[in-house]
């Protein structure tokens, strides 16, 4: 059973004190969104970074766009690593890593409208005090095309009866595909980042291997809306979730 917190147990100017002169990053992989980025970005360089310096270092790794995600990411106050071809989420996501250098590394999605600061620091919080967490996974919830509680297709029709079967001490995540998520450094470098949209399941088995499920901690931060994608696109998403799922299970070959 995975420890859970809501993000409003956690004030930024209360959470300063806590970092004891630990530097905090936030990274943002993002591919072709433009309409949301900036905004994402200026709510963290705004309200955390220059307004409390909650976040020490914050990163924007553009995916290989075609339109202007990383000139708007960087008027909004980001550093940009620019990949000039997309390689995929979790290989932006690993770049984001190496080019950042806190001990603590949040990640958000470059997609979420209204965006605010309870979404980096509902996963900072519980790393800030206590240390025996490894990973701190958002959770909320997902409208779709205004409907509540009817998004993350992905998460119920695949990602949860998989991780149900063949990961029982996971299954009581609320979003375990989660794109908002923060660990210690110490803790992320020895992972293997999966490609594409397997990343988050990838470490979030990886780490309940290595560190015990009981090290995960689960933080309510809301309702969160983002650009739904059509069926079309979630397909090969839930290909790549499938796989990943029996690969770490031991019944597929890894590729």
């Amino acid at each position: 059973m995975p420890r859970r917190f809501d993000w409003r147990s956690f004030d930024p100017a209360s959470l300063i004190a806590s970092k004891r002169g630990r530097r905090v990053s936030v990274c943002i992989p993002a591919r072709d969104e433009q309409a949301t980025v900036g905004d994402v970005v200026r709510v963290v360089a705004e309200e955390l970074v220059s307004g409390c310096g909650l976040v020490d270092e914050l990163v924007v790794v553009d995916d290989g766009s075609v339109d202007a995600t990383a000139k708007e990411a960087e008027a909004a106050g980001a550093q940009v690593v620019a990949l000039p071809e997309p390689r995929g989420k979790g290989q932006a996501m690993w770049q984001g890593l190496q080019a950042t250098t806190g001990e603590l590394v949040a990640y958000c999605d470059a997609d979420i409208y209204g965006f605010a600061p309870r979404f980096v620091t509902g996963l900072l919080g519980p790393l800030l005090l206590d240390s025996s967490i490894s990973l701190v996974k958002g959770a909320y919830r997902r409208p779709l095309d205004g409907v509540k509680g009817e998004g993350g297709r992905v998460t119920e029709l695949v990602a949860k009866p998989l991780i149900s079967l063949l990961f029982p001490e996971l299954a009581k995540l609320n979003q375990p595909l989660a794109g908002e998520w923060a660990a210690p450094r110490a803790v992320l470098k020895d992972l293997s980042y999966a490609g594409g949209y397997g990343v988050e399941l990838g470490v979030l088995v990886d780490v309940a291997e290595r560190y015990g499920a009981a090290s995960i901690a689960e933080c309510d931060l809301g309702e969160r809306q983002h650009r739904n994608r059509p069926l079309s696109e979630l397909a090969p998403q839930a290909e790549t979730i499938i796989r990943l799922a029996l690969e770490r299970a031991g019944l597929l070959p890894l590729l």
